[in-house]
């Protein structure tokens, strides 16, 4: 049974200033939470027997309470609550873009605030194989419970920073290219295995300051491409044709610097 202060410290980490204070993040879900569990301990969890049982191994020492999935539902953060909701340590992220660039294919987001593209592009990373992402300040918190969950437990995978874009962006030489309207046809352009690229903010796209970094301008184009249609795609769905153009022009095959996943490093640390 979970008591009554553990549901309002659980409640109260939907607020960001809560998690910051705490430290802790909440991921529900046997998905989410498996993931994150081969990778970091948990501070504290509430499971179905089942579930428990299951895991018994990774959890000795962890605080847990065994619960009904109406006794989840007191505390979850979600509609419908799935058999485990955990509590985990927000990690001290680490890495400089300048370096990370050079050698590898990194994704920058510039204003992007729907929780849900963000753990959707985070998502996409770790499917092709992109385990850094830089966000602006003003870009949503992956630890919102919404982001969190959206990440399918990529997360476990991906490290995302929180720095001022346009500072670490003109630090690097490595190449920088940037999604816009006016940009040129991507399937026409020679990609590189490493650098950045930038995602923009859901209405107002890359901010100047951010667009003057950038050196390869592209643009995803409607088909046909003199047909009326939408103004824009959501972020999320851009980053992923732009991702999947990446690694169909320069697949690892073909010189990628990027490291082999035994040599990676999680966000929590080595795996």
């Amino acid at each position: 049974m979970i008591s009554k202060a553990r549901i309002k410290q659980i409640r109260g980490l939907e607020r960001k200033k809560n998690r910051v204070a705490e430290g802790l993040f909440v991921a529900e879900g046997p998905k989410l939470v498996g993931e994150l569990l081969a990778v970091v301990r948990p501070h504290y969890v509430a499971a179905e027997d089942e579930w428990l049982e299951e895991h018994k191994r990774e959890l000795q020492g962890v605080p847990c309470d065994t619960v009904s999935l109406d006794e989840l539902q007191r505390a979850s953060l979600l509609q419908h609550p799935q058999q485990v909701l955990a509590l985990f340590p927000i990690p001290q992220v680490e890495g400089n873009m300048s370096e990370i660039a050079e050698r590898e294919l990194t994704l920058a987001l510039d204003g992007v605030q729907d929780p849900g593209n963000l753990g959707t592009i985070v998502r996409l990373a770790d499917w092709f194989g992109i385990s850094h992402i830089f966000c602006s300040p003003d870009s949503a918190d992956i630890y919102n419970p919404k982001a969190t969950q959206a990440t399918m437990g990529a997360l476990a995978r991906v490290s995302v920073h929180y720095c001022e874009l346009a500072q670490e962006l003109c630090k690097t030489s490595a190449p920088i290219y940037g999604t816009f309207l006016d940009g040129q046809n991507i399937y026409h352009q020679e990609l590189s295995s490493n650098g950045v690229i930038i995602m923009g903010n859901e209405g107002q796209g890359i901010r100047k300051e951010t667009a003057a970094c950038v050196s390869h301008r592209l643009f995803v184009p409607p088909f046909p491409t003199n047909r009326s249609t939408v103004e824009s795609l959501n972020v999320a769905i851009a980053t992923a044709i732009v991702c999947a153009e990446f690694r169909r022009k320069t697949p690892l095959s073909l010189g990628s610097k990027r490291r082999l996943p035994e040599q990676e490093l999680s966000p929590w640390g080595k795996k």
